[in-house]
């Protein structure tokens, strides 16, 4: 058995990026059997993706 008291965490280095190297980076969702880019939806669709909850599903056993 494992005393979580004794187990280390590690922390990532923080990565920043200048202004002149970051690009946009283009979200696609699947939609009605096909995928599209979130860019290209109506303001009304992109705000039903924006309120879209995700959760994550437990495995039985």
């Amino acid at each position: 058995m494992t005393n979580l008291s004794e187990v280390i965490h590690f922390q990532k280095p923080i990565t920043t990026l200048d202004q002149a190297r970051r690009t946009r980076c283009e979200v696609w969702t699947r939609v009605m059997g096909y995928h599209r880019p979130v860019t290209s939806f109506n303001t009304g669709k992109q705000g039903e993706f924006n309120e879209r909850l995700f959760f994550n599903e437990t495995q039985p056993g």
